[in-house]
């Protein structure tokens, strides 16, 4: 049987022939126009029309013409239905539906690029859905791991490692050379770009994330930092005549209330309140 719908495949064009051949008409002949001449050729070579609308193997409410040739055609596969799902996630920009939705997107969009003959797209086409097949039928609840003896002995070792590292108790020497360079951004200008330091510390940004409160007193990157601006601050507001505006540019803050909110939360006193305290016991010692 000849089938005919418009050119350019990407997704359900492409799914809808693998499916059909596979599991309806295993003879099917695809043939792609423009899409205003699909109806005129249809009649013309006696052909089905697909994926277009106005015509039975279309778009249903919110499912695509995949899911109808199922329906239609009875096909009872559970890897079917596993496909179905992410071919409706891709031809429908609805990518929550299956998370692989946006893989097969990008995938058929590339060879949609690559490859300008629609009869070769839909050839390489079918050895994609060909493999999806056989992963939703044969692999689908394996994660890659258990797929590569070699990576999962990398992950077992790399493992092994972190808990000998941490059993060592040993402090590694990037926590040094991160302690300077937060205390040389404390004593300038505050420019802390986490990624920056990263790529100065030769480490990757999520692990220094995740074990950066191993060894600066159980606080993340950000509340040790905080931490630092709020002792210089402390330490300007007892040795220095500053306002309590300038201070809180000087160690860093976007305004005073940020700054006086964060004091009073390390502290337990508003800014002025501690100042206001400080010159108190400076003045009663002056007067002994």
């Amino acid at each position: 049987m000849k089938w005919i719908t418009r050119e350019r495949p990407k997704i359900d064009r492409i799914a809808c022939p693998w499916l059909i051949k596979r599991f309806v008409d295993k003879d099917a002949e695809f043939i792609y126009v423009p899409y205003n001449i699909v109806l005129a050729k249809a009649k013309e070579l006696s052909a089905i029309p697909f994926d277009i609308p106005d015509v039975e193997y279309t778009h249903y409410n919110e499912q695509c013409t995949f899911d109808f040739i199922i329906k239609k055609h009875k096909i009872n596969d559970p890897a079917i239905s596993i496909i179905a799902d992410i071919v409706r996630g891709a031809d429908t920009d609805r990518h929550d539906i299956a998370k692989e939705a946006a893989g097969l997107w990008a995938v058929s969009a590339g060879l949609s690029y690559n490859i300008q003959d629609d009869h070769k797209l839909l050839e390489s086409g079918m050895v994609i859905y060909d493999a999806l097949y056989s992963w939703a039928t044969h692999l689908y609840k394996q994660n890659h791991l258990q797929n590569s003896p070699f990576e999962n002995l990398l992950h077992e070792v790399y493992n092994k490692f972190l808990k000998e590292k941490k059993s060592a108790n040993k402090t590694p020497s990037w926590v040094k050379d991160l302690k300077e360079i937060i205390q040389d951004q404390i004593d300038a200008q505050f420019a802390f770009d986490l990624k920056k330091i990263s790529n100065d510390l030769d480490l990757n940004p999520s692990y220094l994330s995740r074990e950066f409160s191993k060894y600066f007193e159980d606080l993340n990157f950000g509340e040790y930092v905080r931490k630092l601006r709020i002792e210089k601050a402390i330490n300007l507001i007892e040795n220095s005549t500053y306002s309590l505006t300038e201070i809180a540019y000087m160690t860093g803050f976007s305004d005073q209330s940020h700054f006086t909110r964060i004091f009073k939360l390390h502290t337990g006193k508003n800014p002025s309140s501690y100042r206001k305290k400080i010159q108190k016991s400076n003045s009663d010692t002056k007067g002994k």
